[in-house]
C-alpha cells in the first residue's frame, strides 16, 4: 500500500553557486583547524566535491592561545600551496585571518601594522563566545578609522545575545558584515545558534557564508546537510544579497 503522505526529497548539497568559502581552517598546524598538509589537501578536495571553487583561510589569531602573525601564517600557507602542487591541484588558496577583538588586536591597529584582508579592506573578526564584548563600537569604529571594513565572523554563535538581539542592530548600525556559519544550519553547534541563525536570516543581515570547516567532522556534517542548507543557502542567493559570489 502506498502512503499518501509523499517524503520530501533530499537536496543534494551544491554551493558551487557560493563559489567561495571565505572562513576555513585549512593552513596546517597552527591553531585549532587542519593538523598537517595531507589533512588540508583531504579537507580542500572534499569541500570541493560541494562545489567550492576557492578558499580564503581563515587561521586564528587569539594572542593567549594562537601567536599568529603575517609571518606564521605565510609559512603554513606556502607549506600548504606546495603540497597542493606535488598533489598537481591549483585550487587558489588565499590566507588571510580571524583576529579575536583583544588587546593584541589593539596594538596591531595602533601600531598600523598592516591585518591580513579576505578581500580588499575586508577583515575577520570575532568576539568571546563566554561574554558580551566590551568597547566593541569602539573597536570597530577604530578599525573604519584605519580604512577597514569589519566582518563579523558567526554573529549566531554569540548566545548572549539571543536576550537581547538589539546587539546585533547596534553592530549593523556600527557598519559590520555578518558571516553566518553554514554549519549553523545543520543544527551543529545546537538549538539556540540554528534560532540565532533563522533570525538574523529573517532580518537579512546576512552578507556571507563561510564553513568554518575545522575538520572531518564538519566536512561530514555538511556533505549529509540537505535541504537543511541548501534551502537558505539559495534564498539567500536569489536575493542578491550574498557577496561570496563576488570574491
Amino acid at each position: 500500500m502506498f502512503s499518501i503522505f509523499k517524503k520530501k526529497k533530499r537536496a543534494r548539497v551544491d554551493l558551487s553557486s557560493l563559489g567561495t568559502d571565505m572562513h576555513s581552517h585549512l593552513l596546517p598546524g597552527i591553531d585549532d583547524g587542519s593538523p598537517d598538509a595531507e589533512t588540508s589537501l583531504q579537507l580542500i578536495a572534499g569541500l570541493q566535491e560541494l562545489g567550492y571553487r576557492k578558499f580564503i583561510t581563515t587561521p586564528h589569531i587569539l594572542w593567549d592561545m594562537y601567536k599568529n602573525d603575517a609571518a606564521s601564517i605565510g609559512a603554513a600557507h606556502q607549506e600548504l600551496q606546495l603540497a597542493l602542487q606535488q598533489n598537481n591541484s591549483d585550487v587558489p588558496v588565499k590566507a588571510a585571518a580571524e583576529y579575536f577583538l583583544d588587546e593584541h588586536f589593539d596594538e596591531l591597529l595602533q601600531s598600523n601594522t598592516p591585518l591580513l584582508t579576505l578581500h580588499e579592506n575586508w577583515v575577520l573578526v570575532e568576539f568571546s563566545f563566554v561574554t558580551t564584548p566590551l568597547n566593541f563600537k569602539d573597536k570597530l569604529f577604530n578599525m573604519q578609522l584605519k580604512g577597514y571594513q569589519p566582518v563579523l565572523a558567526h554573529p549566531e554563535r554569540y548566545l548572549y545575545f539571543m536576550s537581547d538581539k538589539r546587539w546585533y542592530d547596534e553592530l549593523k548600525n556600527a557598519g559590520c558584515y555578518f558571516q553566518l556559519n553554514i554549519l549553523s544550519l545543520t543544527g551543529y553547534y545546537g538549538k539556540a545558534s540554528l534560532q540565532l541563525a533563522h533570525y538574523l536570516l529573517g532580518k537579512k543581515y546576512i552578507n556571507l557564508l563561510g564553513t568554518d570547516c575545522h575538520h572531518f567532522r564538519h566536512l561530514h556534517t555538511l556533505q549529509s546537510a540537505g535541504n537543511n542548507i541548501m534551502e537558505p543557502v539559495n534564498s539567500l542567493l536569489d536575493s542578491g544579497m550574498l557577496l561570496n559570489p563576488s570574491l
